[in-house]
């Protein structure tokens, strides 16, 4: 069986997302920014495919100044309205003004002491890479336990566009969990790259 035979289906034949696959879906991101701008992207995917966000990525970075909460979180009316003409990005006023909203509950854990945006995300895996061991496309949920648990905590904390399917999508991407089939050449990859760490309030205590 080929290479690309033996890859997640999801990715195709597509460079972009051949390479988006092979080089980052899956691999634990423990950056705080970077943790951001995943749910950003995902937020802005809700009724789209993810090729169409990644096409658009690095439009979306150009737009959203690599995606700084800082910077996201004093957008005004008039970022609104350059954001709503930039014709490299989703145009939806809705999740543009939401991820600015988002921005401003970023910062807002980030201060709180607690810990940080890293630590409220992967809580939700005890701070660890969940294994999976998938065989069929069919056998991969669209939600689960903690992605519904997360979905809950982001839209209390004052998260939009969070849902439990967007967050397990955003799960699966970040290396919560590792659901590449055991048939692809990146579950081995991945699992070698699987992370279990202790939270910044539990070092601290």
């Amino acid at each position: 069986m080929s290479e690309l035979k033996q890859r997640c289906w999801w990715c195709g034949v597509d460079p972009t997302y051949v390479a988006y696959h092979d080089k980052e879906w899956g691999v634990p991101e423990l950056d705080d920014r970077a943790l951001f701008e995943k749910l950003i992207l995902d937020g802005f995917q809700a009724g789209l495919s993810w090729i169409t966000i990644l096409k658009k990525r690095e439009a979306f970075r150009k737009a959203f100044h690599n995606f700084d909460p800082h910077r996201m979180a004093k957008f005004d009316v008039r970022d609104i309205k350059r954001l709503m003409g930039n014709a490299g990005i989703i145009r939806s006023k809705s999740k543009i003004e939401s991820s600015v909203g988002n921005a401003k509950v970023w910062l807002k854990i980030m201060q709180d002491g607690k810990g940080s945006f890293r630590d409220f995300i992967w809580q939700h895996t005890n701070h660890r890479t969940m294994q999976n061991r998938f065989t069929r496309q069919r056998d991969i949920p669209t939600q689960t336990e903690e992605s519904r648990a997360m979905a809950k905590a982001l839209k209390k904390a004052g998260f939009k566009f969070c849902g439990p399917i967007i967050c397990y999508a955003f799960m699966q991407a970040v290396g919560m969990t590792n659901d590449h089939l055991v048939s692809c050449p990146r579950h081995a990859v991945v699992k070698k790259s699987s992370v279990r760490f202790t939270s910044r309030a539990e070092q601290t205590q």
